[in-house]
C-alpha cells in the first residue's frame, strides 16, 4: 500500500499566491517564488475567484521543486471521490510536491450556493476520513451522514499520499483534525499563543506522527521598519470582526483590541490606528531581521510552514522583499 507523505518538514517557510494577483502574473509569481528560495507556494480557493485544484495543476507544471499547497477546498464543494481522483492524479504526476487543505469554506459563501450543511463538524470529519483511505487507494468507509463512497476504489493512486490537513478555526473543529487528518492550516493571524492553542485543541494526529501545522500571515519587509508596519496594516482590517475571535483570544492585549474595534467608525480606521506593538504581533513585518525573528517565533510555536501574505500594490515586488527574511538565503 502506498505510503502517507505526512512526515512534516520542520522550519519551512512559504508564500501564499495572492487570489487577486492578475492572472498572467499567477504562473510568473510562482516561478519567482520558487526561484527566490521559497519553500511552499500555496494557491487559495475563495467563491468567486479562481479554483484550487486548477491552480495547483499548472503551478506544480510550470515549476521544479517548490511544493504546492491548496488552501482550502470546501468540503461541500466537491464530490469526495472525484476530488480524490483530482488529488490522486496530481500526486502522481508530482511526487511529494502537494499538500491539500479541506474546510468547512466560509458560511455565508456556502449557504449561497446551497453547500452548508446541517452538521459541518460530521461532513468534514467523514469526508476527510474518505478522502484519505480514497488516496491511499483503500476501498472507500461506510456511507455516512454526508458521504457516500462505500467501496469505491481509486486505483490510479500516488506512491506519497498527500498529507490532508484541515483549514479550522473552532476548538471541536481543530479536534477533529487530529482525529481524521494529519495536521492544521491556521488562516492569518497566526500570532504564536493562536499557534499554541490551536495545538492544545489538535492533541496528537490520526496516525500519531508530529502533525503539519501551516499557518499565514500577512507579511512586508523593508528596511525601513516604519515602511513596513504602514504596509502590512492593509493586510489587517479584517481581524477586528467576529469571525476572528478565535484568533485573537488567546492574545494579551485581546481586550483592548476588541474595545479599540468598537471605538473605530470601520475596519480600516482600526487597522490603520491599531498600536505598533501589535501590528508586530499580528503579521510577520519589518526590517528583514525583525521578520525573521517572528517566522521563528511561529515555528517555536509549533508551525512547520509559516506562509507570508504579500501587502502591497505589486505582488511580484512585494515577493522579492519578503524573500529578505529567508534565514541563509538569496
Amino acid at each position: 500500500m502506498p505510503q502517507t507523505d505526512a512526515t512534516p518538514a520542520r522550519g519551512r517557510v512559504g508564500v501564499l499566491l495572492p487570489r487577486d494577483l492578475p492572472v498572467r502574473d499567477v504562473l510568473p509569481y510562482a516561478r519567482r517564488a520558487e526561484e527566490l528560495g521559497f519553500d511552499q507556494v500555496w494557491v487559495v480557493e475563495d467563491l468567486g475567484w479562481r479554483g484550487g485544484l486548477a491552480q495547483a495543476g499548472p503551478v506544480l507544471a510550470s515549476t521544479t521543486s517548490i511544493t504546492v499547497g491548496i488552501g482550502i477546498m470546501p468540503a461541500g464543494a466537491r464530490n469526495v471521490c472525484f476530488a480524490a481522483m483530482e488529488l490522486a492524479t496530481l500526486a502522481q504526476l508530482y511526487p511529494g510536491r502537494l499538500v491539500t487543505g479541506i474546510g468547512h469554506g466560509m458560511p455565508d459563501w456556502m449557504c449561497q450556493v446551497g453547500a452548508w450543511p446541517a452538521s459541518p463538524l460530521t461532513l468534514i470529519k467523514e469526508y476527510t476520513t474518505a478522502l484519505r483511505l480514497l488516496m491511499r487507494g483503500e476501498p472507500g468507509p461506510a456511507d455516512g451522514r454526508y458521504v457516500r463512497c462505500e467501496g469505491v476504489v481509486i486505483t490510479e493512486t500516488p506512491d506519497l499520499v498527500p498529507p490532508v490537513i484541515l483549514g479550522v478555526r473552532g476548538p471541536k473543529s481543530q479536534a477533529a483534525a487530529g482525529e481524521v487528518a494529519d495536521g492544521l492550516l491556521l488562516a492569518e493571524p497566526a500570532a504564536p499563543a493562536y499557534i499554541a492553542s490551536s495545538l492544545r485543541h489538535l492533541g496528537s494526529t490520526s496516525d500519531a506522527s508530529a502533525p503539519e501545522v501551516v499557518t499565514y500571515d500577512a507579511a512586508a519587509v523593508d528596511d525601513d521598519e516604519d515602511a513596513a508596519l504602514a504596509r502590512v496594516r492593509d493586510g489587517l482590517t479584517a481581524i477586528g470582526e467576529s469571525d476572528w475571535a478565535a484568533h485573537i483570544d488567546p492574545l494579551p492585549f485581546a481586550a483592548r483590541l476588541r474595545a479599540h474595534r468598537a471605538a473605530c467608525a470601520d475596519a480600516r480606521q482600526f487597522a490603520q490606528t491599531m498600536p505598533a506593538a501589535w501590528v508586530r504581533q499580528l503579521s510577520v513585518a519589518g526590517t528583514p531581521d525583525q521578520a525573521r525573528e517572528a517566522i521563528t517565533a511561529r515555528h517555536a510555536a509549533g508551525a512547520t510552514s509559516v506562509v507570508l501574505t504579500p501587502t502591497g500594490p505589486d505582488a511580484l515586488t512585494s515577493l522579492a522583499s519578503l524573500a529578505r527574511a529567508l534565514d541563509s538565503r538569496p
